[in-house]
């Protein structure tokens, strides 16, 4: 495809593996370097800026890894500070998602540390439960974090020991342990494509997508089929819209249970017994048998099986909420193209996300810590987040 079909009156941008959203970790830069400064709480730095020294660890994001973190240090004695630049808590959950998201695990795999989901909630909570289950969440651990305040960078003080963090508001704040839990996908990014100049139609990224009630009776193209692409896919045929899918490469779709369980509750207890290549033969002959033979409908699977796949790369299979009943029934369009690629020492320059591959990822030197960029979910998060308290709490408490 060279240029975009001028028939579509809108595209709506998938935003996971398929790349049009970048993972940040939420600096301008992190740098190393070696200026004079005090450990008041209150000190002088070489700029002549007044920077505010906080005794415990500073938490950039107020994401669901930022309150988990939070909470696992509280349940230690130790007080947190966090920093987020949005007005309000879960800002990508609560200002970026679509109406009819719902955790794609059951809530018992997506519960953060110290507090499980309560039992009324169904297996797959929506968008409107979870953020109620944040919100009870911070409100049980007293997590009151400071929204409106950007951090635009980290620099480190080797002679003090500590990490400075500068803020759009002005304010420096420096603390021994500095935490980044900004998210995998904090920053939505649109690749240049052949013909958008052109293109007369609305041109969105999912993080702006609320309803498919918008497009009703239009044609709509969407670029990636991720889980949230394929959601958005459904979401636009069931408003009587007319969606295509663009499907860049190949993906592994799963029913979203087998036997009876989650697809990825039993994945997960199979591993426990099994190699990951036999756990994969096992899921592939089950989804072909409840699925077909995907592809025959565009939808072609990887060389490699869905959870060693997701071991080395971090791409996630599909698991399929009603959209392959759409594509097979001719409602949803399966377009095959290939017409565009996105390709502190502790961050890749690349992706924004920890060089060291999970479950490695969450330490740095120096009192860095990166929480929630393990490429697996709430799960990855929480386990981040109890590290990261267990490590900080054996130098706080010698501190003090």
């Amino acid at each position: 495809m060279s240029s975009i079909p001028r028939s579509f009156m809108a595209i709506a941008w998938r935003a996971e593996e398929e790349t049009p959203f970048r993972p940040s970790c939420g600096f301008s830069h992190i740098v190393n370097h070696g200026e004079e400064c005090s450990s008041s709480h209150m000190f002088k730095s070489t700029r002549k800026q007044e920077v505010f020294y906080f005794a415990g660890p500073i938490i950039v994001g107020a994401g669901p890894s930022g309150l988990a973190v939070a909470a696992c240090f509280k349940s230690r004695g130790i007080e947190s500070l966090i920093l987020e630049r949005a007005p309000c808590a879960a800002s990508s959950w609560r200002l970026k998602t679509y109406d009819r998201l719902r955790l794609h695990l059951p809530k018992y795999l997506c519960e953060l540390p110290l507090m499980p989901f309560p039992a009324a909630l169904p297996l797959y909570p929506t968008k409107r439960q979870f953020l109620a289950y944040l919100d009870a969440y911070a409100a049980e651990f007293g997590l009151s974090p400071r929204f409106g305040v950007a951090v635009i960078s980290a620099e480190r003080d080797d002679s003090a020991g500590l990490w400075r963090l500068r803020s759009d508001t002005g304010e420096e704040f420096a603390t021994r342990w500095l935490v980044v839990a900004t998210g995998e996908n904090a920053e939505p990014m649109v690749p240049a494509i052949p013909g958008a100049a052109d293109f007369r139609g609305t041109v969105l990224h999912t993080s702006a997508y609320r309803s498919g009630e918008a497009y009703r009776g239009q044609r709509v193209l969407v670029v990636g089929c991720g889980n949230s692409g394929m959601e958005v896919a459904l979401d636009l045929c069931e408003h009587n819209a007319i969606p295509s899918i663009v499907v860049r490469e190949t993906v592994h779709m799963l029913p979203r249970e087998m036997l009876g369980r989650s697809t990825f509750g039993l994945s997960t207890w199979l591993l426990k017994w099994l190699p990951v290549r036999t756990v994969d033969r096992f899921l592939l002959t089950v989804a072909r048998l409840m699925l077909g033979d995907t592809a025959s409908l565009g939808l072609h699977r990887p060389k490699l099986g869905p959870l060693e796949l997701k071991s080395l790369t971090g791409k996630t299979p599909v698991l399929d909420v009603g959209t392959l009943a759409k594509i097979k029934s001719g409602s949803i369009k399966v377009i095959i193209d290939h017409y565009f690629s996105i390709e502190s020492d502790m961050f890749s320059e690349m992706d924004g996300l920890p060089r060291k591959p999970f479950p490695n990822g969450w330490k740095g030197p120096n009192g860095l810590y990166a929480v929630g960029f393990t490429r697996r979910g709430l799960v990855g998060a929480s386990l981040d987040a109890m590290r990261i308290a267990q490590d900080v709490e054996l130098s706080y408490k010698v501190e003090k």
